[in-house]
């Protein structure tokens, strides 16, 4: 069987050629130029010696040569491998070299990294888009400047890999996730459906694509669909809300710190948000004061839900505003199996009290890990896959998440979701980010400590925080060591970087007794 993800541009395209693909800063994208544009770029590929199943790296932010370029590689029967654009040269080295890129498509803003991570990596063909000169790299132009294009996709099995994506590996080595032709088009088509998206809809697109819920829940969605995306190259709330003004914006895609900053940008009520009719959240839990505020302040729903680089990126999904749980990430997707599983690996039944880690499989969940056989054998034990977080589900089918296992505090015998006394921090009016981590203790194993990012204007202490917790929180649960920052070390997507913040030399000490809060 012959299938090739691309097929969702060329139907698209065909139906309705001259609706708006991509809307960005200065112009715009039809279907049928994005399918043209998208041709040229496979047939120059191909002229360079991409076959069917080569891996090809695509290094850009938000900007329309990404989408392009996309397709483009996807109709050349390559495997795109999305690249973070703020990755160093040893980063970018080796993911181009687990991956075997044999092109790396760049931007002028990460060229001098990505040249020397080229080099590392012995890839050699390297086109950039804008900002350099440098003879090492190829305009990207030359892409696009060949004569004729067939403008046939090249054949592909649903298995093959489509997209190879690299995990964060803000725990160590970034893992390879391959994701395959049909279950991207599956994780395009069925969530797309449930949320029932409309040809008519505009969606911000300020999630980076290179980021599978920006490449699968938007781009993908929106392409098969026949939407348009509002391309935003970096989240900046003024810009967001620009553009939901100007283009009449009626979907809002993001992150929790995304929705946090619209909601405390200054000139937000300057701006006309009225013709926004839902927003999406994603990537890690949404606080609830969080939720409730973005509600109350903009008029419409937010619908979370769950997935994982490793499952392209939807595993549940609160379909719509009617048949949601709120403060839940949704059922599970058609076509797919979630459970909850005990240490042991027995399913757990519903109930708050039945915390276990998600499991699920299906057409959704990546074929493997690219190269590290023993890493997808621990990740497919028993045959499910194991996504590392835990959570349990309610009586009526709903997905609750607590947190990642790796994250769990067990102070003194008693296991302490860190989302738990987030969620109780970000209450206190002075707080606007808390992040919980577990710090080596030598009588209990684990303390408690919390890092929060006070809400500008305000002043607090930690021993008014400690007692703030002590008032809504068993006595094992509030924590001990409580340190201001002035923001968070995050990642792309603004998920905080827990590793980094126990301190250094707490890191280096090792287990200690911690008593009080740090002022």
């Amino acid at each position: 069987m012959n299938f090739n993800l691309a097929v969702i541009l060329r139907e698209t395209a065909l139906d309705s050629p001259g609706r708006p693909a991509i809307l960005y800063p200065g112009g715009s994208l039809t279907y049928a130029e994005l399918d043209g544009l998208s041709d040229l770029v496979a047939a120059s590929l191909q002229a360079s010696g991409i076959r069917p199943g080569d891996a090809v790296a695509l290094q850009l932010p938000n900007i329309p040569e990404f989408v392009v370029a996309y397709f483009g590689i996807l109709k050349a029967g390559g495997a795109a491998v999305p690249v973070n654009i703020m990755l160093k040269a040893p980063e970018v080295a080796f993911i181009l070299g687990d991956s075997a890129a044999k092109i790396l498509i760049t931007w002028g803003g990460a060229l001098d990294h990505a040249l020397t991570g080229a080099a590392s990596a012995g890839v050699s063909e390297i086109y950039a888009v804008g900002g350099s000169d440098d003879e090492r790299a190829i305009s990207f132009s030359r892409l696009l400047a060949v004569a004729t294009a067939s403008g046939r996709l090249a054949e592909r099995k649903p298995d093959d890999t489509a997209v190879i994506m690299y995990t964060s590996g803000t725990t160590g080595q970034p893992k390879g996730a391959e994701l395959t032709h049909l279950q991207l088009y599956m994780n395009a088509d069925v969530p797309g459906r449930l949320f029932d998206v409309q040809p008519a809809d505009v969606v911000i697109t300020v999630l980076p694509l290179f980021h599978v819920f920006g490449l699968s829940s938007i781009l993908n969605v929106c392409v098969r669909f026949g939407c348009t995306m509002s391309l935003i190259p970096r989240f900046d709330p003024a810009v967001v809300l620009e553009a939901i003004q100007r283009d009449r914006a009626t979907i809002f895609e993001g992150v929790p710190a995304m929705f946090i900053s619209l909601l405390s940008y200054p000139d937000l009520d300057s701006h006309d948000v009225s013709s926004l009719r839902v927003a999406i959240s994603g990537g890690a839990s949404i606080p609830a004061d969080v939720l409730d505020a973005f509600e109350k302040r903009f008029g419409i729903p937010v619908l979370e839900g769950y997935g994982l680089t490793e499952t392209a990126s939807t595993v549940t999904f609160n379909k719509n505003a009617s048949d949601r749980r709120i403060y839940s990430v949704g059922k599970p997707i058609w076509g797919t199996e979630t459970e909850i599983w005990s240490e042991d690996g027995k399913a757990l039944p519903p109930g708050k009290d039945n915390i276990g880690e998600v499991v699920t499989r299906g057409l959704h969940v990546m074929k493997g890990y690219l190269n590290q056989a023993e890493a997808t054998a621990r990740a497919f034990a028993g045959g499910w896959f194991h996504t590392g977080d835990l959570g349990y589900f309610d009586e009526d089918g709903f997905l609750f998440i607590v947190g990642r296992a790796k994250e769990l505090i067990i102070r003194g015998g008693y296991n302490v979701y860190p989302l738990e006394i987030e969620n109780v921090l970000r209450a206190h009016p002075a707080v606007v980010e808390a992040a919980v981590i577990g710090m080596p203790h030598e009588r209990m194993g684990e303390e408690i400590m919390a890092v929060v990012v006070p809400r500008p204007g305000t002043q607090v202490t930690a021993p008014e925080l400690t007692a703030f917790c002590k008032e809504r929180l068993a006595a094992y649960k509030y924590p001990r060591v409580i340190e201001f920052r002035a923001e968070m070390p995050k990642n792309t997507l603004g998920k905080v970087l827990k590793d980094e913040l126990l301190p250094a030399a707490v890191r280096s000490a090792g287990p200690r007794d911690y008593e009080g809060s740090r002022p």
